[in-house]
């Protein structure tokens, strides 16, 4: 592997796509579809070596989630961006009601932003790099990834096949720790796009703002999981085995914690654990079970399990095989259920990124949405039942960056709806336009006319005929409003 870029070859990197940028000027629609087919074919024409090299920085990573995710999903949203990006690109008409009177024409104009910086995390570290690059190419414009340390063989393939596809004035790959890290969020990009965890965001941002550098922030969060009491149990733990147990939990999406209906909490249990039977009948050597990715991780998850036994934690896990997971080559842990879970015990305080599940019970809705509303705000929040007035209750009531019922995970699959956090879950938010228009910078275009302009309607001399129409309107709209309120008192 190559050495860790320094600051003035950073530099050198960001001033080549800059200087390109500004002598060629926007890219037409055909150039960028030909970045988005180029990544694409980069993507395809590796693809075993790539869910090779992600198997190897794990430890062990199920191929075919492999294959799913960081593959095919990556190939399906460029391919969405690629079809749809010439629609997007098309100016949208707008306008004052001032300009419209005076014959004035606006319009919005969708232009590149320039050089975006990409950070990309360990856990998807092909579909959380590649897909933001893609709706980049797709708004026009050149970039600079930097893939995480976690997965370095993951990350030095690409930065080898994106420098065979690409002119590195296009877009090129960043290796290196977190010193490399600290170096590219200080470049002053036209925008930053960071995945990862909320506590680095807050440094990332820093950097950013002393060059005045906008950011996207997809960040992660204690994701709650809500079953009503009348929930279907054995589909609502189906459906949440999977999301927490695919990529062994290391997911900024997973199932956090669950709330249970008191009295339900063992039930629910057993049903996932039932259902987390079928998938893994044994786990050790099972290729569709991951492993978690480093050391430090893998003490962190074993440090939380040791403080909620020691806080009452009854402790379900999941091992159908009775297999012994001492001495083994990957850092699996089998997927574990805490039932007399409690806010005191460290994984209910911390992002879990694992396969452990705690669960509480609950006796009504609103202790549910107090609790959620006690703390940071989540990337996602899972609600099973009917979409009943207590389901709209919860809805409404909490604030998350996204919310997916009867299922969890499945949102962020969706390339028509905005995927992105609030708060310490995230800033902004990508997939379909909504992420064309996160890499654009939407520009007012106002087209006056030439009979009569919005400054002459202002120029002085104010004569007493310019007074008495301010005064009217002015008057007409106040009286307006009074009715309004008015009427809404009666």
């Amino acid at each position: 592997m190559g050495q860790d870029p320094t600051k003035p070859q950073l530099e050198a990197m960001l001033a080549k796509q800059r200087e390109a940028q500004l002598r060629d000027g926007p890219p037409n629609a055909a150039l960028r579809r030909d970045r988005i087919d180029r990544m694409i074919d980069m993507l395809l024409s590796r693809s075993d070596a790539f869910v090779e090299a992600m198997r190897a920085d794990f430890g062990h990573r199920s191929p075919i989630q492999s294959t799913f995710t960081d593959v095919m999903g990556v190939m399906q949203s460029a391919k969405g961006d690629r079809a749809n990006l010439e629609k997007w690109m098309k100016p949208k008409r707008a306008g004052s009601w001032l300009g419209s009177l005076i014959g004035g024409a606006g319009r919005v104009e969708y232009v590149p932003r320039g050089v975006v910086g990409i950070i990309a995390p360990w856990n998807f570290p092909l579909s959380l790099s590649l897909s933001p690059l893609s709706q980049a190419f797709a708004a026009g414009n050149r970039a600079m990834l930097k893939m995480s340390e976690l997965t370095p063989r993951t990350g030095e393939l690409l930065r080898e096949a994106v420098a065979a596809s690409f002119d590195p004035a296009e877009c090129t790959v960043v290796t290196g720790g977190p010193e490399v890290g600290a170096l590219f969020s200080a470049l002053p990009f036209d925008l930053m796009f960071f995945t990862g965890g909320t506590s680095i965001a807050r440094h990332v941002q820093r950097a950013c703002a002393e060059n005045l550098v906008p950011c996207v922030l997809e960040l992660g969060g204690k994701s709650p999981v809500v079953i009503a009491p009348d929930a279907d149990l054995k589909q609502s733990a189906d459906r949440i085995a999977v999301g927490k147990t695919m990529n062994a939990g290391q997911i900024c999406l997973a199932p956090d914690y669950v709330f249970a209906p008191e009295g339900q909490e063992r039930a629910f249990a057993d049903a996932l654990a039932a259902s987390l039977t079928r998938m893994y009948p044994t786990m050790r050597d099972n290729d569709d079970y991951t492993s978690i990715v480093a050391g430090r991780h893998y003490d962190r998850l074993r440090g939380h399990l040791a403080d909620a036994v020691a806080k009452g934690a009854t402790v379900i896990e999941v091992n159908p095989a009775g297999e012994d997971f001492t001495g083994q080559s990957a850092m699996k842990i089998p997927p574990t259920i805490l039932l007399n879970a409690n806010p005191q015990m460290t994984i209910l305080q911390d992002e879990v990124f694992g396969p452990v599940l705690p669960v509480m019970g609950y006796s009504n809705i609103d202790q549910v949405i107090d609790y959620v509303n006690a703390r940071p705000r989540p990337l996602a929040v899972y609600y099973f039942g009917p979409e009943d007035k207590t389901c709209r209750r919860f809805i409404d009531r909490t604030v998350s960056g996204g919310v997916c019922l009867n299922d969890v995970l499945s949102h962020a699959g969706g390339d028509q709806l905005p995927f992105g956090g609030v708060g310490d879950s995230g800033m902004g938010s990508y997939h379909g336009r909504y992420g064309f228009e996160a890499f654009s910078h939407a520009r007012a275009v106002l087209s006056s006319s030439r009979r009569f302009s919005m400054n002459q309607l202002m120029a002085p001399p104010y004569g007493p005929r310019r007074r008495k129409l301010l005064a009217w309107v002015v008057e007409n709209e106040r009286k307006a409003v009074k009715k309004r309120l008015a009427s809404r008192r009666s």
